[in-house]
């Protein structure tokens, strides 16, 4: 397999760390982010940096910094997200619900238009993947934000798929 340069967001416990230590163990260059430190510090074949991403120039920043370090990135995972809040809506204060909408939405909408947007920029073939969940099929309960958000990711992946099929 060649070496590939891979962005993946939210990359600092979980399934994005996960995937990071996996790519990185098969070799490839990684662009890594999230709110808390990522699992791998910096390195010649690592760019790694503390963002948030609902912050578009941040992202753009960081794109743009994985590009001149790592050369043109080849998958971008759109993997941050949060589950809170939990609870019944009528308890979840309004202003977790906006934090959660922002980051697991309005977050993934920005890295994949800055993606795209790379993409075109440096007329380069890539793939983009955007972590949803089943939530986004059917409700849980206390869950109402995330199978909002996630059902929101799924129809724009779609949407996004339509408009970028070439």
């Amino acid at each position: 397999m060649s070496q590939k340069t891979i962005v993946i967001t939210g990359a600092s416990r979980g399934l994005g760390a996960g995937m990071a230590k996996t790519f990185a163990a098969l070799g490839h260059r990684l662009g890594l982010c999230s709110r808390t430190e990522p699992i791998l510090p910096c390195s010649s074949e690592i760019h790694s940096q503390t963002l948030n991403v609902t912050d578009f120039q941040e992202l753009d920043d960081f794109i743009q910094a994985t590009h001149a370090k790592l050369g043109p990135i080849d998958l971008w995972i759109n993997n941050a997200g949060l589950l809170g809040p939990i609870g019944p809506l009528r308890e979840v204060d309004h202003r977790s619900i906006k934090q959660h909408m922002d980051t697991n939405v309005l977050g993934l909408i920005y890295g994949s238009q800055l993606y795209v947007r790379h993409l075109h920029d440096q007329n380069h073939q890539g793939a983009l993947i955007n972590i949803s969940s089943g939530a986004a099929r059917g409700g849980y309960f206390g869950w109402t934000s995330y199978c909002a958000s996630k059902a929101a990711v799924d129809n724009f992946t779609q949407a996004l798929a339509l408009e970028e099929k070439d």
